[in-house]
């Protein structure tokens, strides 16, 4: 779940007139994961704090380096019995009995789904529907008058086995993590009052309660859920993935009419009068959940992403199988006008602009768009028969900075996305600029780039050398754009937006390796002037010389 789809709150006091307590928490988001935990250092163990500390610590850091292939479950409990090896054996080593001792729990919310463990009397509740139900189980004797004995904790024996528990999580839910100071003072009546006002306001009162005199540490984190994981809401529904479409087939009022790309999932279709673009979720989606993951990202980012240059978008609330319904806009793409028309220069200023806006917009979202290319622009006109852009396929919309994303072409690619590095502004930049690039000249600025190749870049040529009615200050955005250098290339959008803006105040551009006569023809022809008149002065002095 994103992490603006959850608050938290969280606050700690520690015992009696103590300045510090035994009690430590964190709540952290690491991708899409939301991880809340506590932890209580045994009282007993003079290293509890340290154990409370070092285990949130070891938690939080496994979780940043889970291995992709391991579920929640497998980490939660392998990330557990490793720190509580560590620590029971460090205490043997150093102390010889159990001294880094700490109980724990710990929540971690993916998608709507929340997956928890608890080893010790530290508790999470679930409050729904004005109930507070308690998730965590409590490690302790059931004999009476030994009912704070803990028969578990993390460090305490050299194994281990935490209380594992899973459970779907809805808008305005409240899940409260707290160690057992809370607890003994506070009814689950007081919690239920109190959950409301946050973490910092349930310790207060227990603090209150005991006239700010806890007898124990005392600790809660509070997660509140703003809203439900669209995502996953979207990824549970039981819709079904035709292996085979067909021409004239009626699918929930539409009737397909002609399948627009080879693999046959991208439709046109027609209902009652008008007509729209259907895309079907891949057939491999029903055995591969990352497949079915992408396609209902896909379906979300083209819903919710709502501005001029997009198609419209609907994920139809009734709807048999998986797809989602887009505008369909009469026109072709920019690739196929291009084979019979070249891009006048106002045009490519303002497809440049278009791909500059759409892409800020993106960035509000912290996304970009990844697939930058002239196949992706729908040509459409307005009622004066000015050039309108349409940025299409939301299947190629990544978050910026993605490291693992595939999105791309080949030949729109910047040269540091072959290497392995994060998609950004600046490589965005480069795409925009090729495209640019190829619209006005009809020609691809480092040739064009085969699947699986690993080119060489040099320095592109001037565009105006294929299209005269380039203009200089045009030359130069271009260049920029796609330097190979991407320290020198423009490092975002809104510097490339305010240089189409501002013709007049583009500075020439050239690269580091450019010459002196391209940087600067007139200050190499005034050098070879001096160097020429310096030279003919001294050879009229050596022939003075030798004739007298």
């Amino acid at each position: 779940m994103a992490s603006n789809s959850i608050r938290f709150s969280g606050f700690s006091l520690a015992k009696g007139r103590e300045l510090t307590g035994d009690d430590f928490y964190e709540v952290k988001t690491i991708n899409d994961l939301s991880i809340a935990i506590v932890c209580d250092g045994v009282g007993s163990a003079q290293e509890g704090a340290e154990a409370a500390k070092r285990v949130t610590a070891y938690l939080i850091n496994n979780f940043k380096i889970r291995p992709k292939s391991w579920s929640i479950e497998k980490s939660i409990h392998t990330f557990i019995k490793s720190i509580n090896a560590i620590l029971y054996q460090e205490s043997q080593i150093n102390y010889e009995r159990s001294e880094l001792v700490t109980t724990l729990t710990l929540v971690v919310i993916q998608g709507n789904r929340l997956y928890g463990a608890n080893v010790g009397d530290s508790r999470v509740y679930l409050f729904r529907d004005n109930r507070m139900n308690q998730l965590s189980q409590d490690h302790v004797m059931q004999e009476a008058g030994y009912e704070n004995v803990l028969t578990q904790a993390i460090g305490i024996d050299k194994e281990v086995e935490p209380y594992y528990f899973e459970n779907i999580v809805q808008k305005g839910d409240k899940i409260l993590l707290c160690s057992d100071g809370l607890y003994t003072l506070m009814s689950e009546d007081r919690l239920t009052q109190g959950i409301d006002l946050g973490a910092n306001a349930l310790v207060k009162k227990a603090s209150t309660l005991m006239e700010d005199n806890l007898p124990d540490d005392t600790t809660a984190v509070v997660l509140e859920i703003l809203e439900a994981d669209t995502l996953e809401e979207l990824k549970r529904q039981r819709l079904l993935i035709p292996e085979r479409l067909s021409e004239g087939e009626v699918i929930d009022g539409y009737k397909l009419e002609k399948s627009l790309i080879q693999n046959e999932r991208t439709w046109l279709a027609s209902k009652k009068t008008k007509r729209y673009v259907l895309k079907f979720a891949p057939y491999e989606s029903i055995e591969d959940e990352t497949i079915l993951d992408l396609f209902v990202k896909e379906a979300w980012n083209a819903k919710r992403l709502k501005a001029d240059f997009f198609p419209k978008a609907v994920i139809p609330k009734i709807r048999s199988q998986r797809y989602y319904v887009m505008q369909f806009f009469t026109g072709e793409d920019l690739n196929s006008y291009l084979k019979h028309k070249q891009m006048r220069i106002d045009d490519g200023v303002e497809l440049a602009r278009t791909l500059l806006q759409m892409s800020q917009f993106l960035l509000k979202y912290d996304l970009v768009h990844g697939d930058i290319k002239p196949q992706n622009i729908i040509i459409a006109k307005d009622e004066n028969e000015n050039l309108l852009f349409k940025i299409i396929d939301f299947g190629s919309i990544t978050e910026i900075f993605s490291t693992h994303s595939k999105a791309g072409t080949p030949s729109f690619l910047s040269p540091e996305r072959f290497v392995g590095e994060a998609i950004s502004e600046t490589s965005e930049i480069f795409a925009i600029g090729v495209t640019l690039y190829l619209s006005l000249t009809d020609r691809y600025p480092f040739g064009e780039i085969e699947p699986f190749q690993t080119p060489s870049f040099k320095e592109a040529k001037k565009p105006s050398l294929y299209n005269k009615n380039i203009p200089p200050w045009l030359d130069s955005v271009i260049l920029r754009a796609i330097t190979i250098d991407k320290e020198m290339r423009y490092a975002h959008y809104s510097e490339m937006a305010y240089e189409l803006q501002n013709p007049l105040k583009v500075k020439p551009f050239f690269p580091k390796n450019a010459t002196l006569i391209e940087r600067s023809p007139l200050t190499f022809y005034r050098v070879g002037f001096i160097l020429m008149a310096v030279l003919n002065m001294v050879l009229l002095l050596l022939l003075g010389y030798q004739n007298s």
